[in-house]
């Protein structure tokens, strides 16, 4: 039975399977052109600060993308880092209380800025279509021939980030591209991983690779651009960005801790224990343990010698595994591993196995998505469980079993190899 389970699941990929294409990219058109309407009601002078609600509905992460857009050009930028003033002015916008502090460094502010100019319909559309086809094509060069696998697999992430308007496109393009430059050893990989420092805390993995690679070039780079960003951001929006910043972070960490973030769409250990009712400390440790096993995947893979496509691809899973704040729009990241993984995982898996990586893939999206709809339609104030840590840290798990099973030889990796190694 769970043979013909795996067995369904792959014959997606398959040549036959060609259709399901053009139906899942279909389906992603429709919801675009849903959500387009959805964004359509709100106009704005991003100078005046002036905006007009057409049509009241809940808030959604772009609205506030919007909002900052606006505050960057009245020369309120500073106030979005402070939950006293941000939360009214997201009320006022949307017309009901929200919880959506702002804690991105000052660089993304500088992408958001231009929306302000637009509509928030065509703003909405212009961000999400161009991220969204951005990604898809991002996807389809790592994942060659399992693209319709991955697709599949990935449609209730892909939907989420959709329906929110928010990054995850953007940031999964990004370590797609840091991706295949590793893979090629090229020093300009160095330029999409500078720029992760939008989401920094989903680029650790990457950055630990790249170091025990001894990728100079592509570090080089790195820093380089996240000092020259960090540059343009204190020139044009004033040092005293950078204190809001940490003062936000600060005021976020204590959110975070009293459990006011919506845990059932984090994709972390710490969301697990906190939904539970586990208290912070309990969650934070649980969250510690995670992000060491998960660097720890990272390093034995670089030590035992493993292909860099398939060290890469653990890194890109281990990396929503690293910081408590990682969100299930945040999965794109996910779907770039899944990608670089899906060879060995077709290959090396057992029936069973390539059943459950399937199923946990779709089910970490799925969740989220599943109860976001369910408090669009329930009046309820009661917080909903989390699970997608587990499945998420399970599916790494299951990852590291089976790559394990073609493991390069032993005699290539003694100490003193690995020491000669260590001196180049």
């Amino acid at each position: 039975m769970v043979k013909r389970i795996s067995m369904a699941v792959q014959h997606v990929a398959s040549a036959s399977a060609k259709y399901m294409v053009v139906v899942l990219l279909s389906l992603l058109v429709g919801l675009l052109v849903v959500n387009v309407q959805r964004f359509s009601g709100i106009q704005a002078n991003p100078l005046s600060g002036v905006s007009t609600v057409t049509k009241l509905r809940p808030p959604t992460d772009f609205d506030v993308f919007y909002l900052v857009a606006q505050m960057v050009w009245r020369g309120e930028i500073i106030q979005a880092y402070s939950f006293a003033t941000m939360g009214p002015l997201q009320e006022a916008l949307s017309g009901e209380k929200v919880f959506m502090p702002w804690t991105y460094p000052p660089q993304f502010n500088l992408i958001v800025a231009a929306l302000a100019f637009l509509p928030l319909g065509t703003a909405y559309t212009l961000f999400t279509a161009i991220t969204l086809v951005a990604y898809l094509a991002m996807l389809k060069a790592v994942a060659g021939r399992h693209f319709t696998l991955l697709l599949f697999l990935l449609f209730p992430a892909i939907t989420v980030t959709m329906v929110c308007g928010q990054n995850g496109f953007l940031t999964g393009t990004l370590i797609g591209l840091t991706c295949l430059g590793l893979q090629r050893r090229s020093a300009l990989a160095g330029l999409p991983l500078g720029l992760m420092i939008i989401k920094p805390h989903l680029a650790v993995a990457f950055a630990v690779y790249t170091l025990l690679s001894r990728s100079w070039g592509a570090a080089t780079v790195a820093a380089a651009t996240i000092l020259a960003t960090s540059a343009l951001a204190t020139l044009l929006l004033g040092p005293e960005i950078w204190a809001a910043l940490l003062a936000g972070v600060q005021e976020a960490k204590g959110y975070l801790e009293q459990g006011l973030y919506p845990l059932y769409r984090m994709v972390s250990p710490y969301a697990v224990l906190r939904s539970f009712g586990a208290p912070s400390f309990a969650g934070m440790v649980a969250q510690l343990v995670s992000a060491v096993f998960s660097l720890v995947v990272v390093f034995l893979a670089w030590r035992r010698g493993f292909p860099v496509r398939r060290t890469l691809g653990l890194a890109a899973v281990a990396s929503l595994l690293v910081s408590p704040y990682a969100y299930d729009y945040d999965l794109p990241i996910y779907g770039i591993g899944l990608a670089l993984l899906m060879p060995d995982i077709l290959r090396l898996g057992r029936p069973l196995e390539q059943a459950l990586v399937f199923g946990l893939s779709f089910a970490t999206g799925g969740f989220g998505l599943l109860l976001s709809q369910l408090k669009l339609t329930l009046t309820t104030e009661d917080m909903y469980l989390s699970v997608a840590g587990l499945t998420l840290a399970a599916t790494l798990g299951l990852l590291w079993r089976i790559v394990n099973r073609d493991r390069p030889d032993a005699s290539l990796h003694e100490p003193a190899a690995f020491a000669k190694q260590a001196a180049r």
